[in-house]
C-alpha cells in the first residue's frame, strides 16, 4: 500500500513523499511523488491505492493532472451535474436522484478527471474498473479508508448506473464543439443480467392469495388495496384520485388518470402529471368498484382526495407499508400459510398477471397499465405468456389444416372458398338461425 513519508526541511517547512511499489509487488519498482502539502499528498496516496499501486491515469510526474489546467466546467462532476440540469421531460425527484447518483457513485471515481480527450481524461479502462468496483462493493479511489463499506450492487442496478454515465459522456461527444472523439462507456463489459432477475423482483399473487391479504388488511386500508388490485394503478396514481376523476366510457364506469404524487428536487410531495404521456389514461372498472369509490367521494369537493391517511392528509407510502401492508402480509402467512412477501407495487404486477391468465391481449394490458411502449409490457410480463401455450399450438394447428375450425370460434368464411364453405356444416348460433 502507498504510504507518506514526511521530511522536515531546514527552513522549518516539511515535504511529504508518497511512496509505493509498482503493482504492489514486493519486487516492484519503487515509485514516489513529492508534495509540499500534506492534504494533497493524502489525496494522491488514495488515488494510487485506488488504482492498484499504479500511477493514476493522466497524472504527469511532478506536475499532476493536466486536467488541473483545463476549464473547470469540463471536469467530470460539474460537467455531469450541468448535463442533468439541462435534461428536459423529467420530474424534479428524478433530477435530484440523478445528481445524488453522480455525487455518491461517480465523482469518487471520476472526480479528478476531465470529460475532454487528452491527458487526465476519463478513459475506457477507468469505466470498466468502476463497473467492477460497483458490482463487488469496493471503495472508490477517493473514498476515505475508514468509511463504511459500499453496497455491492445487483447486475441490473449496475447497468442502470452505467446507462446514466454513458449518457453523460455521450453528451461530451455530441457537444459543439465536441469535447471528445468517442464515448468511453461504449464497450464496457457489464455484469451478466440473470434472465430470472426481473421475475424475482416481482411477486405475483394468485387470486385467492390476494383475497387472503385483503381480508387481513385493516378496514381503513381495504378500499385502497382493492382499487390498486382491480386497476393496476401505481401507488402515486391511486392515492391521487379525486371525485372529478370518476367518469364513464362507452356506458361503463371508468377512472380518468390525470395526476400522480411525486417529489420535487427538495423531496417535497407534490401533485403532478402521471409518469409518462400514456400514463394519462382512462381505465374502465367494475360497477362494484365504482359504487365504492362514489360512496367515498360523496360530499367531497371535486379536487379532494378520495383516499386519505389516518390523520386526513395524503397516505404516506412508508406509513401504509409499515402499519397496514406488512401486518396484513404477516397475518395472512399465519392464518392461511401465505409464503410470498409482496410489496404494495406487486398488486400492479398481479393485476397484469390476472389479465394475461384471462387471455386479454397485451396491447390492451399496455393501455390499461399506462406503459409508454408495448415493449415494456412484453419485457415485464412476457414470461407469463407460457400459460397460453395450448392456445398458441391450437392456433398453429388450425392454420396448418385448411379443413379445421378456428379454435373456440366459428369457421372463418374469409379463409375458405365458396365451394368449401357450402360443404361445411352450418354453425349453430346462440341467437338462432339467420333468415333472409
Amino acid at each position: 500500500m502507498a504510504y507518506i513519508k514526511k521530511r522536515d526541511k531546514r527552513d522549518g517547512t516539511a515535504s511529504f513523499t508518497v511512496m509505493w511499489r509498482a503493482g504492489g509487488a514486493r519486487g516492484g519498482k519503487q515509485e514516489s511523488e513529492v508534495f509540499e502539502d500534506e492534504t494533497a499528498a493524502e489525496r494522491f496516496r488514495d488515488l494510487v491505492n485506488g488504482h492498484g499501486q499504479h500511477w493514476p491515469p493522466g497524472w504527469t510526474r511532478g506536475h499532476g493532472f493536466v486536467a488541473d489546467r483545463r476549464r473547470a466546467d469540463t471536469m467530470f462532476e460539474p460537467f455531469a451535474l450541468a448535463y442533468v440540469d439541462r435534461l428536459t421531460g423529467i420530474q424534479g425527484d428524478t433530477r435530484s436522484k440523478y445528481k445524488k447518483e453522480i455525487r455518491e457513485n461517480m465523482a469518487p471515481w471520476f472526480g479528478p478527471y476531465s470529460v475532454e480527450d487528452g491527458e487526465g481524461s476519463v478513459v475506457r479502462a477507468m469505466v470498466q474498473d468502476w463497473v467492477n468496483d460497483l458490482e463487488a462493493g469496493r471503495l472508490a479511489p477517493l473514498d476515505k479508508r475508514d468509511r463504511k463499506p459500499r453496497t455491492a450492487y445487483a447486475p441490473k442496478t449496475v447497468q442502470n448506473k452505467h446507462g446514466l454515465l454513458s449518457a453523460i459522456m455521450q453528451s461530451a461527444v455530441d457537444a459543439e464543439p465536441s469535447l471528445r472523439a468517442s464515448n468511453p462507456c461504449a464497450k464496457t463489459r457489464l455484469p451478466r443480467l440473470d434472465g430470472a432477475e426481473d421475475e424475482e423482483e416481482m411477486v405475483f399473487l394468485e387470486r385467492e392469495e390476494w383475497a387472503w391479504v385483503y381480508e387481513c388488511l385493516k378496514d381503513d386500508a381495504k378500499d385502497l388495496g382493492e382499487t390498486i388490485a382491480e386497476t393496476g394503478f401505481r401507488w402515486g396514481e391511486a392515492t391521487a384520485l379525486q371525485p372529478r376523476d370518476l367518469r364513464r366510457r362507452n356506458g361503463r364506469p371508468a377512472i380518468r388518470v390525470q395526476r400522480a404524487w411525486k417529489k420535487d428536487e427538495d423531496g417535497k410531495s407534490i401533485l403532478g402529471p402521471p409518469k409518462t404521456r400514456k400514463s394519462r389514461r382512462t381505465v374502465v372498472i367494475t360497477h362494484k368498484l365504482d359504487r365504492m369509490l362514489r360512496r367515498r367521494a360523496k360530499g367531497l369537493a371535486p379536487n379532494a382526495l378520495i383516499f386519505t391517511g389516518p390523520e386526513g392528509g395524503k397516505w404516506d407510502p412508508g406509513t401504509f407499508r409499515r402499519l397496514r401492508w406488512i401486518p396484513a402480509i404477516e397475518l395472512a402467512a399465519e392464518k392461511y400459510g401465505l409464503n410470498k412477501r409482496p410489496r404494495i407495487h406487486d398488486l400492479r404486477h398481479s393485476h397484469a398477471s390476472w389479465l394475461i391468465a384471462a387471455k386479454v391481449p397485451l396491447p390492451a394490458i399496455q393501455g390499461r397499465l399506462g406503459h409508454e411502449s408495448i415493449t415494456t409490457t412484453v419485457d415485464r410480463y412476457g414470461h407469463l405468456l407460457d400459460a397460453l401455450d395450448d392456445e398458441v399450438m391450437a392456433a398453429v394447428e388450425w392454420a396448418m389444416d385448411p379443413t379445421a375450425q378456428l379454435p373456440g370460434m366459428l369457421p372463418s368464411p374469409s379463409l375458405t372458398s365458396a365451394t368449401e364453405q357450402d360443404s361445411l356444416p352450418q354453425p349453430r348460433l346462440a341467437c338462432g338461425p339467420i333468415s333472409g
